[in-house]
């Protein structure tokens, strides 16, 4: 369950949708009414689809795969870095850059040259360099910091790529699907839920929404992790028990066998 009830989705605005003019069709099977031109999402699919998506989420993260967060517009850049930063996942909150996943080693040489920008930075390299040298230097890891920052650390392409709106960021949605990454989405009344794994009706637009729908999912990621630590913990434990049995074991048995010479002794002395 995601711990999310229908007031909850209610009070982050989840069930208004776009214009009327604005839908795609296949929407449709989550509209339950318009009102003044605007679609208005069904709560109670919402839900549903929501607590499938995080039961899925928790079944990968207890696997410690990689997850990235994808979140380029304005109401969504904030809460995608806090909630991915929360769960120790990947995030891209700027600009999706084409070739992210599918071009993922030209990604890395990128990564690699801001790792050394940094270094440059802390060890006072920049100091010894002309002004208008560092200038550039500085404006260079600036960029690579704004659109790559969040991907810092990731080897490769993510285990499953969450997605706030999949209409916006429709280039990381089309890669995804190349690389057969499962998605997780939040799918407002003109997407194509079609196209995503695990699509979640809902608002996409509104801050308190895109909030949410980050929290739950950073939620989950959490949850599974500590569960597959917790279950590692109990192995480990009964493992270490388990010595600790067989040790008593083996020097009860050495205790016996060392005893037995001196008992032989002793009766044959008294006979």
């Amino acid at each position: 369950m995601s711990g999310v009830s229908m007031k909850g989705l209610l009070e982050a605005g989840f069930h208004f949708g776009h214009q009327t003019k604005r839908r795609n069709p296949k929407m449709d099977i989550y509209i339950y009414t318009v009102r003044n031109g605007i679609h208005i999402i069904d709560l109670q699919q919402t839900l549903k689809k929501l607590n499938v998506a995080v039961a899925f989420l928790r079944d990968i993260a207890a696997k410690n795969c990689t997850f990235l967060f994808v979140g380029t517009k304005k109401q969504a850049s904030e809460a995608v870095k806090e909630e991915a930063t929360r769960a120790g996942a990947f995030y891209v909150n700027a600009r999706w850059l084409g070739g992210t996943m599918t071009n993922f080693s030209t990604i890395k040489q990128r990564l690699a040259r801001l790792i050394q920008l940094e270094k440059m930075s802390a060890d006072g390299t920049f100091d010894l360099l002309p002004k208008k040298e560092v200038s550039k230097l500085k404006l260079e890891m600036g960029k690579l910091e704004k659109f790559l920052g969040g991907l810092r650390g990731m080897k490769k392409p993510p285990s499953v790529v969450i997605i706030i709106d999949p209409k916006k960021d429709g280039i990381a949605v089309a890669e995804a699907r190349k690389l057969k990454i499962p998605i997780v989405a939040l799918c407002d009344s003109n997407c194509d839920p079609t196209i995503i794994d695990f699509p979640v009706p809902g608002n996409d637009d509104a801050i308190r929404s895109v909030r949410l729908m980050a929290r739950v999912c950073a939620n989950a990621i959490i949850e599974g992790r500590q569960g597959a630590d917790f279950d590692e913990q109990q192995q480990q434990e009964k493992e270490e028990g388990e010595e600790k049995e067989q040790g008593k074991k083996d020097r009860t048995t050495e205790a016996a066998t060392t005893q037995m010479p001196g008992a032989e002794q002793h009766v044959a002395a008294t006979t």
